[in-house]
């Protein structure tokens, strides 16, 4: 799951980068544009999927409260603090264009980092009771996202306003936290269910996660709304439950094929999975920065798709060099550069 959502966000992010004005209207770029949305949701229900692991097993292996609690608190932390190092190296290879507020965006490291400390507080529970109210307060925050976006910021620090209402160019806590507790519930209903059970369980996900696109697409189209404004592409709960419908959905699909196609066999998809964190650093340098600056905003279409492609392909080069770079160093060692002969006395 990763490593498609890796893809389909290189792809999304060279279109957005690289296509001129001139292409911007048509089915093409809006497509890749369209399916770009989807994979930050991905990486935050799968992190939310990874801290119902670390909860699960910490409970499992008889920690105390305050001690899952406090790991719970350094992986949020880990992220947060990761994120501003992101950040900040963003800003210094910008330099001196990037002004110093480019230091306090909110990416998707941010909210994933504030999020977890706050869902961290679930560890207080069982796992059973976890996987209910994670997907209770999931469905909270998408339902008051509206409510939130409307409301009057005016003299609220702009700090706290991106990290709080929704916005087209951050990753606010509302709506997007409530796809990392879908994660921690699911991730919780994946830690309680027997090995034996995850065909089944998986067909059962399938199946919900047709209901929920089914069901925000028909309340999409409601001629009216609860909320006195809300948009759609921005904080929506319609849209978040469609976006939760296609995660669930892959997720089946993905369960599938690494149990049934590819088994142990090594795949391009899952190797950049492995690696996505490194795969979202540098690719953002690449196609944000100023390495390729005259190409910005500057191909055709068919242009664009070379370069996402050859991107896709760069960053799976990176991917296999970091997990193997090890076995890459010893060989170095032993086969470039081998040690001299011992000399005879």
């Amino acid at each position: 799951m990763r490593g498609f959502a890796a893809v389909v966000m290189l792809q999304g992010h060279v279109f957005h980068s690289f296509t001129g004005k001139e292409w911007r209207d048509g089915s093409i770029f809006q497509l890749t544009q369209f399916v770009g949305g989807i994979p930050p949701a991905i990486f935050l229900f799968l992190t939310g999927i990874t801290m119902a692991f670390l909860m699960d097993s910490s409970e499992r292996k008889g920690f105390g409260l305050r001690q899952r609690w406090t790991l719970a608190l350094r992986r949020a932390a880990y992220l947060f603090v990761l994120a501003y190092v992101f950040r900040f190296q963003l800003w210094l290879f910008g330099q001196p264009a990037s002004p110093w507020t480019d230091l306090l965006k909110v990416d998707i490291l941010n909210s994933m980092g504030v999020g977890l400390g706050i869902v961290s507080v679930m560890t207080v529970f069982s796992t059973v009771d976890r996987a209910r109210l994670s997907a209770f307060l999931g469905v909270a925050i998408a339902a008051v996202s509206p409510l939130v976006s409307s409301m009057d910021w005016t003299g609220i620090p702009a700090p706290l306003k991106m990290y709080l209402a929704p916005d087209y160019n951050f990753f606010s806590l509302f709506p997007w936290v409530s796809f990392l507790c879908f994660g921690l519930s699911i991730g919780s209903v994946l830690r309680a269910t027997r090995t034996e059970h995850h065909e089944r369980l998986m067909e059962w996900l399938a199946l919900a996660g047709f209901g929920f696109i089914l069901a925000g697409q028909y309340t999409s189209n409601l001629p009216y709304s609860p909320y006195p404004r809300s948009e759609f592409w921005l904080d929506s709960p319609a849209l978040v439950f469609i976006k939760l419908g296609l995660i669930l959905s892959l997720m089946a699909f993905s369960f599938a094929w690494n149990r049934f196609v590819i088994v142990k066999r090594w795949n391009w998809l899952r190797q950049l999975g492995t690696t996505s964190l490194l795969v979202y650093w540098v690719h953002i340098e690449l196609v944000y920065g100023r390495w390729f600056w005259s190409w910005k905003e500057n191909l055709t279409v068919a242009q664009s798709a070379i370069a996402a492609a050859t991107t896709i392909v760069l960053m799976l080069g990176l991917s296999v060099l970091q997990t193997n770079w090890g076995e890459i160093r010893l060989w170095f060692s032993t086969v470039i550069l081998p040690a001299p002969a011992p000399q005879e006395d």
